[in-house]
């Protein structure tokens, strides 16, 4: 199956809370195979550590490291995020954490949909590079 690039005003139509269900498999996808690459461990290990990664709170961190990296529209994006209604946030994090995190989910399912896996790639790599691991 092919995948088709969208164009911005295309994916500009998706509710932002659709945008952060791609994103957040997107990331989730990137951190998988960044602790896969990194080490040769056992399974369990591997999901512990993913879970620090792909938690709200590390992703709301994640937040405060784009916001100086993005474009306008790339900012634009990742306001509407934070915005997005309709959110149950879970027991382990705070509303304004989980908001922040519903962002930068949205910012990378924006940017996998226009086809700008080389942003994405350059995003990530600067969470990681800037995250107190």
């Amino acid at each position: 199956m092919e995948k088709k690039i969208l164009s911005e005003r295309d994916v500009n139509m998706y509710s932002p809370l659709s945008l952060a269900f791609l994103g957040d498999s997107v990331y989730d996808t990137l951190v998988r195979e960044m602790l896969l690459r990194s080490a040769n461990m056992p399974a369990s290990k591997l999901h512990s550590a993913k879970i620090r990664l792909v938690c709200a709170e590390f992703q709301s961190a994640a937040y405060d490291i784009l916001a100086d990296k993005l474009t306008e529209k790339e900012m634009a994006v990742l306001k509407r995020g934070r915005n997005a209604t309709g959110n149950t946030v879970p027991k382990h994090a705070d509303a304004a954490e989980y908001r922040r995190a519903t962002a930068v989910e949205c910012l990378f399912g924006y940017l996998y949909l226009l086809g700008e896996h080389d942003r994405i790639a350059s995003l990530f790599g600067a969470i990681i590079d800037e995250s107190k691991l």
